[in-house]
């Protein structure tokens, strides 16, 4: 039997199909993947070290021996002078850097189609290339076709997580503050998360989670970093993260009794396909199965998030990108003046040059929402909005949130402080189904984890993407990735498999992700089920 036709007919799980093809010389009949912009020839690493693997850096991840471009014209051949904290740490852990991945223009897009190096393809056997998912795509293709063993990616609004479902990975993304952001190239300060893909949990969790893990260094050179007092306190409050290795299966299973999984109802939207939505069902009704709870859960907030987004991002994106300025380092437009009088020559054509249209589109849009005629109306309620979804999510939690307290607080009877003024929150529940058995529609249900889709659909066709007129079908790649990130929490996106759907031909099984949130610096505990599931056939 072929290989195409033992595919066809596979009922693995995605990762199994990678590693199938790559034995059946998939690797070899497919060209022009684009997922690395710079290959070290010969990977350099610690010679000392009883175990070493491989590492691929995205492309806005500061290194010292290669270049740090962002896929941006902008930055063309630019080497960074010192090397981002998180590859430092991994090198001293063993890690060999193969090559900086490709990605969408310092971070902005959901395809990685954005870039100055070209798109990032990912092209199954006698199918069309589909969209690889952004702005992590580079990373996520290369850890599907095995050319590395570990990549790094950054995570602003879902751009681990979103890659990772369309390539058939594991990414995760880390509670912000975590890991250090210390040589990363800025997109959105308050919002970008060093994140991690592998083919399996086992990986991450062995670098970030386990004792002695990425978990515990604190960076000094990181403002947002978690000082190293306050680390040991939230791990002390939370289960795993004194663990050297990922439970069993009988130990998973018997951990699973123990825990209650919420299913958001906001999530179930009508851009949902039917296969992503089946996955979803068979994955909480083998929850059920092995003894978990599943409860549905409303987050109210969730249905502004990704607008809040939208306007929290490129705002901050238009501060950060303006040095570059063709003066200080970069590019500078061949035949701009070195005097950038009425017209701003020098400034506005480097720029122009050097940008690409989606980077000048979010310079452009966060521009206009930080001026003193939109600020009030646009950035001021987006971070209220971003608020109210982080209180949300800490109603929704049997957690408490370690940064903002106990969030059952407001019930307990005690009033404001004196000169305080206690902040009454509303939720409009009008639109939700009376039949919806909710544990309180007011109160929290004490839930361990979220549950829900990586992506509303399947991969879409590469041909589509790049043919789409509007930006606004792409961003709506982010609808369940956005709010985990507004509010600073680890999510982390396994692979399922998804069969047919639109555009399927008969018998064709498409990647996709589902996705696991957690209350803050509940990591370690999030990669363990998440191995769990992983591992388990039938989700």
């Amino acid at each position: 039997m072929s290989f195409n036709a033992r595919l066809s007919s596979l009922r693995l799980r995605p990762r199994h199909a990678n590693l199938l093809s790559r034995c059946d010389g998939w690797k070899a009949q497919r060209r022009g993947l684009n997922e690395f912009i710079t290959r070290v020839p010969e990977p350099t690493g610690p010679q000392d070290l009883p175990s070493t693997f491989r590492l691929a850096v995205k492309d806005n991840i500061a290194t010292l021996s290669t270049p740090t471009t962002c896929a941006s014209d902008i930055l063309a051949g630019y080497t960074s002078p010192f090397e981002a904290t998180v590859v430092s740490q991994l090198r001293a852990r063993g890690a060999s850097v193969v090559g900086k991945t490709n990605l969408d223009e310092f971070g902005m897009g959901s395809h990685s189609t954005n870039s100055a190096a070209g798109p990032v393809r990912h092209t199954p056997p006698d199918l069309a290339p589909f969209s690889v998912g952004g702005s992590s795509g580079g990373s996520a293709v290369a850890i599907s076709e095995g050319a590395a063993d570990l990549a790094l990616g950054t995570d602003t609004g879902g751009s681990v997580r979103l890659p990772a479902a369309y390539c058939g990975v594991v990414g995760f993304k880390p509670s912000y503050g975590m890991i250090s952001r210390f040589g990363v190239v800025p997109y959105a300060n308050s919002l970008d998360t060093v994140g991690f893909l592998a083919q399996t949990v086992r990986p991450i969790w062995e670098q970030v989670a386990a004792r002695g893990g990425l978990w515990s260094e604190h960076d000094p050179r990181d403002p947002t970093s978690l000082s190293a007092p306050a680390r040991k306190r939230c791990a002390a409050a939370r289960q795993f993260y004194d663990r050297e290795d990922l439970p069993g299966a009988d130990q998973f299973q018997q951990t699973l009794r123990s825990l209650t999984f919420g299913i958001p109802i906001e999530y179930n939207i009508a851009e949902l396909d039917a296969p992503t939505r089946t996955a979803w069902a068979r994955a909480a009704s083998r929850l059920e199965a092995l003894g978990a709870r599943v409860v549905p859960v409303s987050l109210p907030s969730t249905r502004h998030a990704l607008s809040a987004y939208y306007v929290i991002a490129p705002a901050e994106a238009s501060s950060n990108l303006a040095k570059y300025d063709g003066v200080r380092y970069g590019r500078r437009a061949g035949d701009a003046s070195t005097s950038d009088g009425a017209g701003g020559v020098l400034y506005a054509g480097t720029r122009g040059e050097g940008f690409g249209a989606e980077v000048r589109r979010r310079v452009l849009l966060g521009s206009y929402t930080l001026s003193s005629e939109a600020m009030g109306n646009y950035f001021i309620r987006a971070q209220r909005v971003r608020r109210l979804v982080a209180r949300d999510f800490d109603r929704a939690f049997r957690l408490a949130n370690p940064l903002r307290g106990s969030s059952s607080s407001s019930s307990s009877g005690e009033g404001p402080e004196e000169g305080q003024e206690q902040e009454q929150e509303q939720f409009d529940l009008s639109e939700m189904d009376e039949g919806v058995a909710l544990e309180s529609k007011l109160g929290p249900p004490q839930v361990d984890f979220l549950l829900c889709p990586t992506a509303p659909t399947a991969p879409p066709r590469l041909d589509e993407v790049m043919g789409q007129g509007s930006p606004l079908d792409s961003y709506m790649n982010d609808v369940f990735t956005v709010p985990a990130s507004l509010a600073g929490l680890p999510a982390v996106s396994i692979p399922v498999r998804l069969d047919g759907g639109a555009g399927a031909g008969e018998g064709e099984k498409k990647v996709g992700g589902l996705q696991l949130v957690a209350q803050y610096w509940d990591d370690a505990r999030l990669l363990a089920v998440a191995h769990g599931l992983f591992e388990d056939p039938e989700v």
